[in-house]
């Protein structure tokens, strides 16, 4: 697929005498955020370092830009690993300068690029400090700084949110985002499930090194959709039992979220409301979160054979 930015097709990796990426295929596209998921330990971290080829897969293929993965891509990748790593003692212009030039950039380019990015990243009066100085959020951006610096074509962030208080979160989501815009493909590895919800286009959960979800966000969390409505409004029911379609209730911001039982539909729930007195401000079918699809699917929920 050599329209793919990545391709990986039934690879497997052991250490000893464990398997801990087992058969696992997928690909990444250019101008979409892949969400990379799993637990700790599930071999989300194996399979970047095989893309990067800082390891080889014992079977299986992998292709990046059409080709297998090697140094020659260096130019168009930008990997920023969870185990961050700037140099302490030297300054952060000097830091950025270094990486740029290493990933083909001249020395003035680099330069100048890691100046304007410093900027647009609020970093500009630290420009002169040495790594040792930073806060973590302002180290964390100048991580990401150096990661981006050559403009890459791929983009493999591992955890770039970790840690950060809301505002310098918000800075980088935008940042990943307005790459993909530019048509950056980006794989990202994450435990937020809310983060993966915002800003993935597709999603890809492992565990124990094997492909457990793969798809969209909205084809993942309709496979796992239960039937619930979320109501608010005067004189809503808080107990399931007044209610004949409903299995299950309970209360969620200010709200009320009904299991609809099987074979009955929300216009069902709908009626019975308005039957018996209620007063519906808001009525919406809820599709469930990704955590509650995560934790479902690490479980052993058979609805995610579906978007396998």
């Amino acid at each position: 697929m050599a329209s793919s930015a990545v391709d990986v097709r039934n690879v497997w990796k052991r250490y000893g005498d464990t398997d801990v990426v087992i058969d696992l295929s997928f690909d990444v596209q250019p101008g979409e955020v892949l969400g990379f998921l799993g637990p700790n330990g599930s071999g989300k971290t194996t399979t970047m370092r095989m893309i990067l080829d800082i390891v080889r897969p014992a079977r299986g293929e992998i292709e990046v830009f059409g080709g297998p993965p090697g140094v020659e891509h260096q130019d168009r990748v930008g990997y920023l690993p969870e185990d961050r790593g700037l140099y302490r003692d030297v300054k952060i212009i000097d830091t950025l300068t270094y990486f740029g030039a290493l990933r083909g950039l001249s020395q003035s380019a680099a330069r100048d690029k890691a100046m304007a990015l410093l900027t647009e990243m609020e970093l500009a009066d630290a420009a002169e400090k040495k790594a040792a100085e930073l806060s973590r959020g302002m180290h964390q951006k100048a991580q990401l700084i150096a990661t981006i610096l050559n403009d890459p074509d791929l983009l493999i962030i591992d955890e770039p949110f970790q840690g950060l208080d809301p505002v310098n979160a918000d800075m980088l989501k935008g940042v990943v985002r307005e790459r993909r815009d530019r048509g950056a493909a980006v794989i990202m590895s994450t435990h937020d499930m809310g983060d993966a919800q915002m800003l993935c286009d597709r999603i890809l959960l492992i565990d124990e090194g094997r492909r457990l979800l793969y798809g969209t966000v909205e084809q993942v969390r309709d496979a796992f959709s239960d039937g619930a409505v979320q109501v608010s409004g005067q004189d809503i029911p808080d107990s399931a039992q007044t209610l004949e379609c409903v299995t299950d209730v309970h209360a969620v911001d200010g709200a009320m979220r009904y299991l609809i039982r099987d074979g009955a539909t929300p216009q069902d729930l709908f009626r019975e409301l308005a039957a018996g007195g209620a007063q519906v401000d808001q009525f919406a079918v809820q599709a469930p979160s990704l955590d509650e699809i995560f934790i479902r699917t690490v479980a052993g929920d058979p609805r995610a054979e579906a978007v396998r």
